[in-house]
């Protein structure tokens, strides 16, 4: 059958290792970093060769295919090797694709795609359906296909997944937008981040599905570029010529297949960027075959996504909440857009070449404070120092919260939305939120 060398032994190489060992391949596994318990315990039950904090090249160098983890970069000295050798690189999702024939909802995008991806499951889930949760949140879609297969799989797709796949095919694609993000990983190159994204209908028949963001520019550019097969359907916040999903007077509508309508208010995600999240997922699910009435029931139940605009608790009158999710500048502004009282927000990280002019009006309307978390806070400093609001100067999240904690009067609102990476201060955005909740409710 071959040799296969997994790169990274998190969720997505752990799950392709037990793949490709079901499949007759020889395998190997190698990590540069410490590999987690479990993930050793799950490769030692299936009899897998690992390695862990370095790479040993004859091992992989020897490899008739690589898998890799979406984490590592492509100027990876490792990567750069297999490349010059000619041996063929995916992704996981890849690898997992040319396994099994069951239905791939796939979701891509900006923002967004965390808590659509959940909001689908929740749907296809509470609908009866046989499902499974995969790509960036959830199982390794490979150990479920290996081990504990479903016939629909709701999948979330970063631009570092897709920039591995070439065969595999959605059959329900949906892009929710693309803004500038990552761009670190795609040599300061905003085209090429969106090349990336728009991978996700590669491969579309005509009895797929294209879901997309009417009103997002990026996308409207891009879409005259391709010559796209399945049956579009855009969505937008208010009807417009093409949409066939929108809000109108405080109506949720959906027009194809059939016509669906619940109220607005009945939503339980609220935010104008949760509109195209629900939007999205709606369509999804009434060209899946599910019934109306359990959309209507899901959409209305849905509890939401952690660390996504994620209400803590209330202290002395003010309200904390976690948007530890919001990586970069668009998903604060999404954030901000929200807000209904005067807010505190906590901003900074790791950088990824962000523009903070996209929230700079914003922050002068709705921000009474500012609270820097990171490393290096100059260029916070350089930004948003002149425009007349106090702000506090932090370097771990319990100053952060000792900050708040003293600016916030009753009334107002702490909000936790970043835009930045966390990988200055914290493990990744989970342990950032995780730690801002603990020291919250110590308050």
């Amino acid at each position: 059958m071959g040799r296969i060398v997994i790169l990274g032994a998190g969720e997505s190489g752990a799950g392709a290792a037990v793949l490709a060992k079901k499949e007759g391949f020889d395998v190997f596994v190698s990590d540069m970093s410490m590999i987690k318990d479990k993930y050793k315990e799950l490769l030692d039950s299936h009899g897998i060769e690992w390695e862990e904090k370095g790479h040993t090249e004859e091992k992989i160098l020897n490899a008739d295919e690589i898998i890799k983890s979406p984490g590592i970069p492509d100027n990876a000295p490792i990567i750069k090797k297999c490349v010059a050798k000619g041996i063929g690189i995916i992704s996981e999702i890849e690898f997992a694709g040319r396994y099994t024939t069951s239905k791939m909802i796939c979701i891509t995008g900006s923002n967004g795609k965390t808590t659509t991806t959940s909001l689908i499951y929740h749907i296809f889930k509470n609908a009866g359906y046989n499902v499974g949760l995969a790509g960036n949140i959830g199982k390794s879609l490979a150990l479920q296909v290996a081990e504990d297969p479903h016939e629909y799989y709701i999948i979330e797709i970063s631009s570092f997944q897709l920039d591995n796949m070439y065969n595999f095919r959605a059959n329900i694609a949906i892009l929710l937008n693309i803004t500038p993000d990552h761009l670190d990983r795609y040599d300061n190159c905003m085209q090429n981040y969106v090349d990336s994204k728009m991978r996700i209908i590669q491969n579309q028949t005509k009895d797929d599905t294209f879901i997309y963001w009417n009103d997002d520019p990026i996308i409207k550019r891009e879409l005259k570029k391709y010559n796209i097969k399945s049956v579009q359907c855009p969505f937008s916040d208010l009807k417009e010529k093409g949409s066939i999903a929108y809000i109108e007077e405080g109506e949720y509508k959906i027009e194809v297949p059939t016509p669906f309508n619940m109220e607005q208010e009945a939503l339980s995600l609220t935010g104008k960027h949760n509109i195209y999240n629900s939007l999205a997922a709606g369509i999804a699910s009434r060209v899946s075959g599910i019934k109306k009435e359990d959309i209507r029931k899901s959409l209305s139940d849905f509890p939401g996504v952690e660390h996504r605009l994620e209400k803590v608790t209330t202290v002395r009158g003010v309200q904390y909440i976690n948007d530890s999710k919001a990586t970069n500048v668009d998903a604060c502004w999404y954030a901000l857009e929200s807000m209904k009282t005067p807010t505190i927000l906590i901003i900074g990280g790791k950088d990824k070449g962000n523009d903070y002019n996209a929230i700079k009006e914003l922050v002068k309307k709705k921000c009474c404070g500012l609270v820097y978390l990171g490393a290096d806070n100059a260029k916070l400093h350089n930004f948003f120092d002149g425009m007349g609001i106090p702000v506090r100067d932090t370097h771990s999240m319990k100053e952060c919260v000792e900050a708040c904690y003293e600016m916030a009067k009753p009334g107002e609102t702490v909000l936790l939305s970043p835009c930045c990476a966390s990988f200055d201060l914290f493990k990744n955005m989970e342990d950032r939120g995780e730690q801002f909740k603990t020291l919250v409710r110590n308050l």
